[in-house]
């Protein structure tokens, strides 16, 4: 029992560092396959590990690429951001956006002069009126949310 909830608190404090491998079951490589050390689970492990066989030539970037479970560019790149910038190049980045980016400073000088004319309007209103206007879907929560971002941005002149 005490093994179990250790397996779950590494595998929620891997996901909480962003280093969780999601798809150990494709890494068969024999040092992580007998489980002793090596956790397929933690990314960070697999990487260094598959880029530490390419450096010293036990493997090639192809034969590495398969016994990992990536791709061989992938396992290219993994080789190069190491080579430039060492361990600390194997974390993986933030995946998903890295902040709104379809709605422009146009779409909302768009909404505020809407708002000007017809009152306060809500942003289920107004996204299909983004699209018919810009051609570009906008979902009415990241709308919200980028009003708010640009009245914190802009604050209201005072007397």
């Amino acid at each position: 029992m005490a093994e179990h909830r250790d397996d779950t608190e590494k595998r929620n404090r891997l996901r909480e560092a962003g280093t969780l491998n999601r798809t150990p079951e494709k890494v068969s490589d024999p040092a992580f396959v007998s489980g002793d050390f090596f956790d397929s689970r933690d990314l960070l492990q697999v990487r260094y590990e598959m880029v530490r066989l390419v450096r010293v030539g036990s493997a090639t970037l192809a034969q590495a690429a398969e016994r990992f479970g990536v791709s061989r560019p992938t396992c290219f790149r993994m080789v190069k951001a190491f080579d430039e910038g060492g361990l600390q190049e194997l974390i993986p980045g933030r995946r998903g956006p890295r902040g709104p980016h379809k709605i422009s400073p146009e779409m909302l000088r768009f909404v505020e002069d809407y708002r000007a004319r017809h009152g306060r309007v809500g942003a289920r209103r107004l996204a299909p009126l983004i699209e018919d206007e810009f051609g570009v879907r906008v979902h009415p929560r990241g709308l919200e949310k980028a009003i708010e971002r640009d009245k914190k941005k802009s604050p209201e002149p005072g007397p």
